[in-house]
This record gives C-alpha cells, structure tokens and sequence, in this order.
C-alpha cells in the first residue's frame, strides 16, 4: 500500500514538474503582451491566438493542413528509416560497402537538408514528391549513422556464434544484430523522428499547397500573425508529442530486451 502510494505521490510530481515550463513560457508571453515590448503586429496575445485556432479547426482548415503534414510525415520517415537500417546494417557489417559508401555519406550528411530544397524542387517540382523526398533525406541520415555505430558495437563474440551455428546473413540480422542494437538504434529513430517533422515544416514553408507549414506562410502573407503562431504551437505539440511517444516506446522495448 505505502509503495503504491510513493509510486502515485512521485507520478504526480513528475508531472507538475513536467508542466512547470510550458507555463512559465506562457505566463511571459502573456506579461509581454500586456507590458507591450513588442506591438501586436510582431506579437499577438495567447487569447488571439486560442481564437484564431478555434476558428481554424471549427472551419475545418487546421486538421486538413495536419492531417497532410503527418501523412506526408509518415510517408517519408517509413522510407529513409528503412533505407537509413538497411544502408547502416549495410556498412557496419561489410567493411567493402563502408569503405565504398563511407566518405560520400560522411560528406553528404554534414550539408543541411534545407540546402538541398532548391535542387530537389528542380527535379520533382513542388509536388508531393518533394516533401516526402526531403523527409525521408532528413531521416535517412541520423538512422543509418545510429545504426551503423550500433552494428560496430555489437561484442565480436557475437559474430563468433553465428559462425559456430553457421547463420546465414539475414538470420544473422535479425537474431542478433537487430536485437544487440535495439537502444541506440532506436535513439537515432527518435532523433531522426524530430528532425524529419522540423524539416517538413520549413520545407512546406516555402514550396506547398497545404501543410502547417503552408498556414503559417498564408497566416504571415495576410498579416494575421495569430495563426501564424497557431502555426508555431501547433508545430511544438507536435514533435512534443512525437519524442514523448517515442521515448515511451523505446523505454518499453529496453525494458522488454533487458534480463
């Protein structure tokens, strides 16, 4: 009994403490406001901006820009994690592939890829293509690199058995490399996860039809710096709630892996 207790008195205190900054953020924005440091064309009220998404969602254009931003999302991340694995597999276990794929890749990784936003419009257009290309760019990267990193780590001894038992390279993968690097493996999908929303935004931002990010370029074009923000918190709660559920997730496998 007293230990379901300390277990319930702590859960309540990670989440006061949890929503501790989101306050504070917006008890400082309010005080600006009404301080007036900034003028409402640059800086608009919590209030204007609860109303402007109300509005936006009672007239049904905030969830059809969400609902394209996480299709697309989906879409691209689903590719470049899965190239990103196989590509990190890849390298970490052939030392030919690595020394072939591995100074273009450690090139190619360190450019931004919002850089990359003017040729990939060049090639696909504006179309869905394009998004979904530059998420899956986004998130090829980070995974491949964890992955690759993880396979390296894996003990030798490891390697050892699979030739005893003479495992074949896909039962290699998947009975022991995929297992040994479920944890770093799965902090690089966590970060790509991140990345991959951060780039689809700015990429929406300046070549698409529909999208968060779309919003917030028509919000800034008609001067309603209102939905512009709602825009801005609604990018936040998003990957808020991304890296939540994704960390939730991966303390769950961890935990499942662990003895």
């Amino acid at each position: 009994m007293a230990i379901n207790k300390l277990i319930a008195t702590e859960f309540l205190r990670d989440r006061a403490v949890l929503a501790i900054s989101p306050l504070l953020l917006l008890g400082a924005w309010t005080w600006a406001c009404h301080a007036g440091l900034f003028p409402e064309q640059i800086l608009v009220s919590p209030q204007r901006v609860y109303e402007a998404g109300v509005e936006l969602w009672d007239s049904g254009e905030l969830a059809m820009h969400l609902e394209k931003s996480l299709s697309r999302l989906a879409i691209g991340f689903s590719i470049g994690a899965l190239v990103g694995l196989a590509f990190g597999v890849a390298m970490g276990l052939s030392k030919r592939v690595e020394a072939l794929c591995g100074p273009s890749f450690n090139a190619i990784r360190q450019v931004p890829t919002i850089a990359f936003i003017p040729m990939l419009i060049l090639i696909f257009g504006v179309e869905e293509t394009f998004k979904i290309v530059v998420v899956a760019k986004a998130a090829f990267f980070p995974i491949a690199l964890a992955t690759l990193d993880a396979v390296k780590g894996v003990p030798k001894q490891y390697f050892e058995v699979a030739r005893v038992y003479r495992l074949s390279t896909a039962q290699l993968v998947r009975r022991i490399i995929l297992p040994a690097t479920v944890p770093p493996v799965l902090t690089g999908f966590r970060i790509s996860l991140g990345r991959s929303w951060m780039v689809l935004v700015a990429a929406e931002l300046l070549a698409a039809d529909s999208g968060i990010g779309q919003m917030m370029e028509m919000g800034r074009q008609m001067f309603r710096i209102d939905v512009v923000m709602v825009g801005v918190v609604i990018t936040g709660l998003v990957g808020f709630v991304l890296d939540r559920g994704f960390r939730s997730l991966e303390t769950r496998l961890v935990r499942w892996k662990l003895p």
